[in-house]
């Protein structure tokens, strides 16, 4: 018998338990005094305009298993779309736009798309490249539409209303047309570590990551979620906890207002807010700077997406005014989230002296239903965990994760799939395989969780492996150094190991005694340690080359040849 289940049944659960409640609140601009108008809709009616989407879709003769890529700002219209999708059991696709025009379309291209349902300037730009998109029949514009693009999404919702207008009571409920084990979407990855790849998400996974966060953080309907990724809002109106979209650009955290943020938590009286690091950051800036406090109502903030350096949390503590308030950073990945989170209480109290001491980062405990192995680094594909080492306690290996919500494939990517799934027993309860996270790490006597880098990074010596998470935490205590980046110049397993350091602003050394003084300082940090005892070079960069969205992960891929033609010019000088 097939397990049906389709993740927009969350959505009608919601409006049949909590109707009139708020789902959604949207900023529609400001009076002349600043103060925010909003727009807010109902459980009942964003559940109403889901239906007329799914049914306008099927009116349209857009089958189940289509494929239509998603590229709409958030907004009401974005959360609705996505359920109206996913509920007509077609695969929703998103796209990052933060990764580049030309990794946007080699991932459109490879998806070989059905429709788009997009802006005005996304469809304009599909128009005048069609030839990449054969198959894209069913486009649908959301705001102004030219004539010659598609249909409109008043269009759709008409479309759909018709259709349900001409159905009997009894036909407009239908069964799902989805089982569990259904793609509901595929979502790429960043890039930042490699070529973007389309993670498929079944039903049933978005379903359990649903279980997965409101359990592990007791969140509970009623409560209002200003969330600074979109895809959140799914998770809020699943949970029946309110929406409140923030007026800024997703794409660009780092330029966030803070203002207005801090605005709209306190207008609707927010329990929660979820970001990346480069919003906390701002925000706890401000609030260092200006003396202002979170509001009271505020429980919890939850930041992911990139490493929450510890003055972030620091400051974001600092600045709540709700004592059992507090900053959790969940660990995870597109292909697998959640995995394990921890407090901020935790990591000032507990962890951040032993991450100053090159312990690495912990990621905290991990989620109910989730399993982790660490086991031994290995290069190339896995068959089966039989084959694996696994490692004790405190040992640095490789990290595997398993759970309910752990993708199980790449989007026609065969070859990635290997390499990133293991084989397990067939016979458990969730999943019957492991995911490798890329990353590498440890477990300690506590059942936590502790982050020492990307596998990619790690530099191989005639010494043996060094770990950058563990090295660079060494030399970030300089008070002079912003951040570092630990890269290997040379062939493995011979690597030469070069710290490249960004200083602090204002602090880059002008002259070259200023120069040999900072160096020196930095490797005699380094000679205090075993971790980065074999480290003698030591490289000063005006700006390391870091994600643009968060403005945290380092592109050590990028600094590696930098850093080797650094060095080949000072050895040509020296001749």
């Amino acid at each position: 018998m097939v397990n049906r289940l389709n993740i927009a049944d969350r959505l009608s659960d919601s409006a049949k338990r909590w109707p009139n409640q708020i789902a959604v609140v949207q900023p529609v601009g400001r009076n002349s005094e600043g103060v925010y108008r909003y727009r807010c809709w109902t459980f009942a009616e964003l559940e109403r305009e889901a239906n007329q989407i799914a049914f306008g879709l099927r009116a349209w003769g857009v089958e189940p298993s289509k494929r239509i890529v998603l590229m709409v700002r958030p907004s009401f219209e974005f959360i609705a779309l996505t359920f109206g999708l996913m509920r007509a059991g077609i695969v929703v696709v998103l796209i990052d736009p933060g990764m580049g025009r030309s990794n946007i379309f080699q991932c459109l291209e490879e998806i070989a798309p059905d429709g788009f349902i997009a802006i005005p300037i996304v469809q304009a730009i599909r128009v005048l490249n069609r030839r990449r998109f054969p198959n894209a029949r069913f486009n649908v514009t959301v705001g102004r539409r030219w004539p010659w693009i598609g249909t409109s999404y008043d269009d759709l919702l008409l479309r759909g209303s018709r259709l349900i207008d001409s159905m009997s009571a009894t036909d407009r409920i239908e069964k799902s047309p989805t089982a569990g084990t259904d793609p509901a979407a595929i979502i790429f990855t960043s890039g930042s570590t490699g070529p973007p790849k389309g993670v498929v998400y079944e039903h049933g996974m978005f379903d359990a990551q649903v279980d997965l966060l409101r359990d592990f953080y007791g969140i509970q309907s009623g409560e209002a979620d200003l969330p600074g990724f979109p895809l959140f809002g799914l998770f809020n109106a699943a949970m029946g906890v309110t929406t409140v979209i923030p007026d800024m650009d997703p794409t660009k955290p780092a330029r966030v207002d803070p203002m207005r943020v801090l605005a709209q938590m306190r207008d609707w009286k927010v329990t929660q807010a979820f970001g990346s690091p480069a919003i906390w950051n701002r925000i706890g800036r401000h609030c260092e700077a200006t003396g202002v406090k979170l509001p009271s109502t505020l429980r919890r903030v939850l930041s992911a997406g990139a490493p929450v350096p510890v003055h972030v949390i620091e400051r974001m503590r600092r600045a709540f005014s709700n004592p059992e308030a507090d900053i959790h950073t969940p660990y995870g990945a597109t292909e697998s989230l959640p995995v394990a989170s921890i407090s901020g209480r935790e990591v000032i109290e507990q962890t951040a002296p032993l991450s100053r001491a090159g312990k690495g980062t912990c990621v905290g405990r991990i989620f109910a239903g989730i399993e982790v192995k660490i086991v031994e680094i290995t290069d190339g594909p896995i068959k089966a965990v039989s084959d694996l080492k696994e490692l004790p306690r405190g040992e640095i290996g490789e990290i595997l994760v398993r759970g309910p919500s752990t993708t199980r494939e790449y989007f026609r990517r065969p070859d990635a799939t290997a390499a990133a799934k293991v084989v397990s027993d067939p016979g458990h309860q969730s999943t019957s395989f492991f995911h490798r996270m890329g990353d590498v790490g440890y477990l300690d006597d506590q059942d936590r969780l502790w982050f020492c880098g990307r596998k990619a990074h790690i530099v191989e010596t005639s010494f043996g492996r060094m770990f950058t998470i563990p090295c660079e935490a060494i030399f970030n205590n300089h008070p002079r150094v912003f951040r570092s980046a630990l890269v290997g110049v040379g062939s493995k397993p011979n690597q030469h190991p070069v710290i490249v350091v960004e200083p602090d602003a204002g602090q880059f050394p002008k002259t070259r005694v200023d120069q040999e003084r900072f160096r020196d300082e930095l490797l005699a940090l380094a000679r205090g340690n075993s971790l980065t005892s074999s480290i003698e070079t030591v490289l000063f960069h005006p700006s390391l080359p870091v994600d643009i969205r968060h403005n945290v992960k380092i592109f050590r891929e990028k600094l590696g040849p930098w850093a080797e033609g650094e060095l080949l010019k000072a050895d040509a000088k020296s001749k």
